[in-house]
Parts: C-alpha cells; sequence; structure tokens
C-alpha cells in the first residue's frame, strides 16, 4: 500500500529518476575508466593484448594483477594504475547490477505492465515513469507525445506538405523511446515491415523514427491510463497539481 501512494503522489517517478541518473553517471565513468585503461594497456607492454575492445574477463584479469619485482619504474607505475582502473571498472559493474534490480524492484511493483511491451526494458520503463509522474498528471497522449519531444512539427513549404523533428521536450524520454523503436526494428516483424513500407512510399529513416516514436508514446499513454486511472475521490487534487 506504501508503494501505491508513493505512485500516486510521485514519490516512486522521483525515486526513478534519482537511479536512472546514477546510473548514466556511472555507465560515463565506467566508459571514461576503460578509454584509460586501453589507452594504457596500448601504450605499455603489460602483457594484456588491447588492440581490440577489453573483454570483461581481460578486465577482471588485470584486476587481480600483483606487484612484480625487477619492474623500472615506468612500468610498475603503468602496471599500478591499470590495476586501479581495472578494479573501478569492476567495482562499477557490480554497482550497476546493484542499480539495475533497485530499478527492476520499483518498476515491477508500480507499472509491471510497461515490462510486457515489446522492446521496452526496466531502464527505459523507469525514465518512462518518472516522466509521467503520476496518473492525472499528463491528460491527453498529445500531452505526452509533446513532453517526449515526438509531437510533429509541420514543416511544409509549398504544395510540399511534411513535418520535422521536435527537438524540445524531455530528452531523457525521448531517448527511451528511441532505445524501444531501434530494438522493435531489429526483433519486431509488424515494425520491419513498417519501416519497409514507408521507405517505399519515399519517407527518410528520420521521419519513419518519428513516426515510431510517436506510435510507441501514444499506446505507453494509454496502457499507462488504463493500467493506473485517476481515482475517483481525487480527481480534483490530482489534477490541480499537474
Amino acid at each position: 500500500m506504501s508503494r501505491l501512494r508513493d505512485w500516486r503522489s510521485g514519490q516512486t517517478g522521483q525515486g526513478l529518476e534519482v537511479l536512472t541518473c546514477a546510473r548514466e553517471q556511472m555507465n560515463h565513468e565506467r566508459s571514461a575508466a576503460i578509454c584509460t585503461l586501453t589507452g594504457l594497456l596500448r601504450r605499455f607492454d603489460l602483457g594484456a593484448d588491447a588492440r581490440h575492445t577489453l573483454t570483461r574477463a581481460q578486465i577482471a584479469g588485470v584486476a587481480r594483477w600483483r606487484e612484480r619485482a625487477g619492474d623500472r619504474i615506468g612500468e610498475a607505475t603503468a602496471r599500478a594504475e591499470a590495476v586501479r582502473l581495472a578494479r573501478r571498472v569492476t567495482d562499477l559493474d557490480a554497482q550497476l547490477q546493484t542499480n539495475l534490480a533497485a530499478i527492476e524492484d520499483l518498476v515491477g511493483a508500480v507499472a509491471p505492465e510497461l515490462l510486457g511491451l515489446f522492446g521496452v526494458g526496466p531502464v527505459s520503463a523507469a525514465v518512462i515513469i518518472s516522466a509521467w509522474s503520476r496518473p492525472g498528471r499528463i491528460r491527453s497522449e498529445a500531452g505526452f507525445a509533446a513532453l517526449s519531444g515526438v509531437s510533429p512539427v509541420a514543416a511544409s513549404s509549398g504544395k510540399t506538405v511534411r513535418y520535422r523533428l521536435n527537438r524540445g521536450g524531455d530528452r531523457r524520454l525521448n531517448a527511451a523511446l528511441y532505445r524501444i523503436v531501434m530494438t522493435r526494428a531489429r526483433g519486431d516483424q509488424a515494425t520491419r515491415e513498417y519501416v519497409e513500407r514507408r521507405t517505399r512510399q519515399g519517407r527518410t529513416r528520420t521521419e519513419i523514427w518519428r513516426c515510431l516514436k510517436r506510435y510507441v508514446a501514444r499506446s505507453i499513454w494509454r496502457l499507462l491510463n488504463r493500467a493506473h486511472p485517476v481515482c475517483a475521490d481525487e480527481p480534483a487534487r490530482v489534477v490541480a497539481a499537474a
């Protein structure tokens, strides 16, 4: 019952926003550490093959390195730094797993229906919930599309009728919709057929992605509003807070 109260007051969305922002920061730090480690291993011959992208097994192996007697100062320093970076990456991997488990727990408790949609993972669902916030906050699917930056913007000229991308809205939410569309374009037959049909009609790939993101935004808004309607005894309070 406490989770439901947090959901309707927007607390769950705030919690998921904190978790997803922390995840983005950890991913950024992890990528930077791997890039630095790769450069270090390519600069110094420390016994690890870094000609290609480092694997998890290679990083874990570097993290287990011990000091070696007889190394010159430069090599010993580079080796110690490589160990520090590798251990930082492994620590971040563990933290990201903990973060993902917390996200899955919250999403599964308040909006498990999102995870049933093709291409929607826990992280994308968390971004959607934090933007949607609570029942009644966004009162139309057009409003949700505008919030996510997928509402069409007229760019017609003369006899040419066309629409361009909307550069506004919540860009994190827009990126989540993009990930969903890309996953569907790879694994969903209906989406692939739609892309092929629109391509034959002369639409560009950018225009097709915009249409698909608009469709996903519409289906998500309708799903959330069916599953979580505004309580009959509090519509005025919820709408007033929107």
